[in-house]
């Protein structure tokens, strides 16, 4: 019998941290992996926010 293993490899979503605060309509999300051996913590990314209309900082959410 094989036994099971957890995968390095785990998919996580992203999201706009000023969005939350500006009060503005909508949500920026992306979907990424990650190396869950080599980065433990938490993801904190800068990405384009189409709703804002600039690059802000995205945050890893569970």
């Amino acid at each position: 019998m094989a036994k099971k293993s957890k995968e390095a490899r785990v998919q996580v979503i992203l999201e706009c941290t000023e969005q939350k605060a500006s009060g503005v309509p909508g949500m920026s999300r992306y979907i990424t992996t990650k190396n869950r051996k080599n980065t433990p913590e938490r993801l904190e990314l800068k990405k384009y926010n189409p709703y804002l209309k600039k690059y802000t900082i995205h945050k890893e959410i569970k």
